[in-house]
């Protein structure tokens, strides 16, 4: 399925209030932290969405962040799963389970339909937790676009 298309389906589900308020927890985020945020809708996690979502961080190239601090949310629409990955930075700093507590708080929104609020609470529960480990800095540059993504 092409981008247009994935993203048409995701309009379905979510209308312009809800992208608003996406949007506003993503440059809360940025604002709290160094580290990188990128949201992503796909159609389908082929196997395991940690292993799909890994390709997908790859392919997005997400690992080219200055800390290696990126952090990717992707949404696999069709498969009704998702993934959190943090890029290599993250992972050498933080203790094991540390998105443990995001995951869980999203997925109940999640498998009751409200990908707003999941995706707003587990944005907001993510840069409260990165903060400790790499805060905002003055120098700060944002490194990967904002918006959020299609396919």
């Amino acid at each position: 399925m092409s981008q247009s298309k994935v993203e048409k389906y995701v309009r379905e589900l979510l209308n312009e209030e809800d992208f608003a308020a996406i949007d506003s927890a993503i440059k809360s985020f940025e604002k709290r932290t160094s580290g990188e945020l990128v949201v992503s809708f796909q159609l389908v996690a082929t196997g395991d969405p940690y292993k799909s979502g890994r390709r997908v961080f790859k392919r997005l190239k997400l690992h080219r962040t200055r800390e290696r601090n990126a952090v990717l949310v992707v949404i696999f629409i069709n498969s009704r799963k998702f993934a959190v990955l943090g890029d290599k930075g993250i992972d050498a700093k933080v203790p094991a389970g540390f998105w443990d507590d995001t995951v869980a708080a999203m997925a109940v929104h999640f498998k009751e339909g409200r990908f707003r609020e999941g995706l707003v609470e587990g944005i907001n529960l993510l840069g409260g937790q990165l903060t400790t480990y790499f805060p905002y800095r003055e120098d700060d540059t944002d490194e990967l676009s904002d918006e959020v993504r299609f396919g």
